[in-house]
């Protein structure tokens, strides 16, 4: 038995099917806008998946007090210079977590440079910052240690944790420079 197709069109037909898959599309995002959104979402920027200046400045406060109150690297360190700044100088603490705010925005993706005050051989000069204190790799470690405390603290992501750590460890060379030139 042979069926008979109708292959004629109308042009109600024509701008009815029109209407039916541009009503679909609109209301049901295609493969590619799905993927589009889901691309901004990755490619947002370090600074903006930490929180932005605020966040990261709260982060900085707590970080800078609890490295003050370590007993490795602050008041109590057995590195005469680390303890000599954290009892003698903490007058420059509000100064110095603005700075490390500014850095951590800097390297973090966000719109706010970080000058060196004492710049070094690299774009932000951390060898001249740290040099007088001959911070030993250890010490730098423990620092590291007490930012992954701080980071757990304020529940910043793991992902996001990783990179911040990543780009303070960047710099152990620079902050240990110091400590490596006296051997």
């Amino acid at each position: 038995m042979k069926m008979a197709v109708s292959t004629s069109f109308t042009r109600r037909g024509v701008v009815a099917g029109l209407a039916l898959a541009a009503a679909s599309t609109a209301v049901l995002p295609s493969d590619n806008a799905l993927a589009q959104a889901k691309q901004t979402t990755a490619e947002k920027s370090l600074y903006e998946r930490l929180g932005g200046v605020f966040a990261i400045a709260a982060v900085v406060d707590h970080f800078s007090d609890a490295v003050v109150k370590n007993p490795i690297v602050g008041k109590k360190s057995k590195n005469r210079r680390l303890r000599k700044w954290h009892t003698k100088n903490l007058e420059r603490l509000p100064g110095l977590k603005f700075m490390r705010t500014l850095w951590v925005c800097d390297v973090s993706g966000g719109p706010f440079k970080f000058v060196a005050t004492k710049p070094g051989t690299t774009p932000l000069g951390l060898e001249e910052a740290h040099r007088d204190l001959r911070i030993s790799p250890a010490e730098f470690d423990e620092v590291a240690a007490e930012l992954g405390r701080t980071l757990d603290f304020f529940k910043v992501p793991k992902p996001e944790q990783a990179e911040v750590l990543a780009a303070f460890a960047a710099h152990k060379d620079e902050v240990t420079a110091g400590y490596v030139e006296r051997g």
